[in-house]
């Protein structure tokens, strides 16, 4: 149990259509200012955590990271950006070239807009008029969230198929597979949360923490949230979608110079976002931590606040990067098994096991105990089927080994490049038909092979 400061003071009544107290009242100017601000602040922090990131797995690879451009190197990821937007930007011939220029705006666009709900702080006067620090809220304000995560994967998938390339396309087959299968879990992984707190509001969700965090009430519900928000990341040890071994770049693979930027700033965005989230979520939001809440009866009032959820947002970031620095890239099996077969299911009996609980404690039985050890015992046993999934791996899988009475194979590239042709004559041991002939025209010779 984490013991924090008195609740926060009460809120205005809540503006006509927006469900929520405190929010709406605003004037055009500082409603204009908060998004400047979220903006601004976004755009610090991804280059903030470029530098973070090569610094910290230099030192874990025993290198120096990047020390030139700046004092300590802090202006690498400025020089990066102005690099990036003055390269060529190449567009390959037969892209949708629509689709090819909207699918990289389909990606950032939703991540700016994610952290719209996201509260950095209490109440505050902000030259005489009194706003919350956050740039608005809704009734549903988490599904918001879930929302433009979602539309976020239509860019990439889109991204993947204008690109006109086999790598680029399963690269966003990948991406989309993914979401769906960690999109779920994660979305499962709030329902305890909403139970908890009795709102999807996420000011009300950091109000209902004010005497002990989700985090120590709910462990289960976010262990799974940390999975599925590597997962959400594309981000190793599951960046299937863009693993350069078997997919060069993948979905990004044709892209250059700004749109090849603006996938960029979306996956350190969205790193920020899934770090804030869990924040809001599990870590009590901008509230301070008990050693400095007990001593100090103002930690969660005035400006402070926003130190205080700082700290944690960075706390999780340096999370994200030490993953990076440590884990391999698992198989896409491993993957996928982890999401249906082990995540889901937990989180669907986890959140019978606390809507029960949630029913005897109407009824006036206190459950207080009863829920921290059942949390306790489910997240043990989550990390040990995590763990033991990951090490068995795809033993006890029969092994495909080709049959030598098969006959021969093709060469992989007989029908031309990138994709071999599946029916290809002789394919599985028995001869087959091309499905069509084409022309391919050099400057020496006309070489006519089977195309899939």
């Amino acid at each position: 149990m984490i013991p924090l400061a008195a609740a926060a003071p009460p809120l205005a009544e809540p503006a006509p259509g927006t469900g929520v107290p405190g929010f709406g009242t605003d004037p055009w100017w500082l409603i204009g200012g908060k998004v400047l601000a979220i903006f601004v602040f976004l755009v610090v922090t991804v280059l903030m955590t470029m530098w973070i990131e090569r610094r910290v797995i230099g030192r874990m690879q025993l290198r120096v990271g990047p020390n030139r451009a700046g004092p300590f190197g802090l202006l690498q990821g400025l020089a990066d950006g102005v690099k990036l937007a003055l390269k060529e930007d190449i567009v390959p011939r037969q892209v949708d070239k629509v689709v090819f220029v909207l699918a990289p705006v389909m990606a950032a666009v939703p991540a700016f807009i994610s952290f719209i709900i996201i509260p950095f702080g209490p109440r505050v006067s902000i030259f005489g008029h009194e706003t919350a620090l956050q740039g608005t809220d809704l009734p549903v304000a988490v599904l918001l969230v879930l929302a433009m995560s979602s539309m976020a994967i239509y860019g990439i998938v889109l991204a993947g198929w204008s690109s006109m390339s086999p790598y680029s396309l399963l690269g966003g087959l990948r991406s989309s597979a993914q979401m769906i299968s960690y999109e779920i879990a994660m979305g499962l992984s709030f329902v305890a949360v909403f139970m908890f707190a009795g709102s999807m509001s996420t000011s009300q969700i950091v109000a209902a923490q004010h005497d002990k965090w989700f985090v120590v009430l709910l462990a289960p519900s976010f262990v799974v949230y940390v999975i599925t928000m590597m997962g959400e990341s594309n981000r190793i040890p599951f960046d299937l979608p863009e693993g350069e071994g078997e997919l060069v770049g993948g979905f990004h693979t044709e892209y250059s110079s700004l749109k090849f930027a603006m996938f960029f700033l979306a996956e350190y965005i969205n790193l920020a976002t899934l770090s804030a989230l869990a924040t809001t979520m599990f870590l009590g939001g901008w509230r301070a931590p008990a050693p400095i809440s007990t001593v100090w009866a103002g930690a969660n009032s005035g400006w402070w606040p926003v130190l205080w959820f700082l700290i944690k947002i960075f706390l999780f970031i340096f999370f994200f990067i030490w993953l990076r620095g440590t884990l391999p890239r698992v198989r896409y099996d491993q993957l996928m098994k982890l999401g249906w077969k082990v995540l889901m299911p937990f989180s669907l009996g986890w959140i019978l096991l606390v809507a029960t609980i949630r029913a005897l404690r109407n009824d006036g039985y206190d459950m207080r105990q009863i829920v921290i050890v059942a949390a306790v015992a489910a997240a043990v046993v989550l990390v040990a089927t995590v763990i033991w999934e990951m090490v068995r791996g795809g033993e006890g899988e029969k092994e495909i080994v080709p049959d030598a009475a098969q006959g021969p194979r093709t060469d992989p590239s007989a029908g031309g490049f990138p994709v071999p042709p599946m029916d290809a004559p002789h394919y599985h041991g028995r001869a087959r038909e091309p499905s069509r002939q084409a022309t391919i025209e050099t400057p020496s010779e006309e070489v006519t092979s089977g195309t899939h």
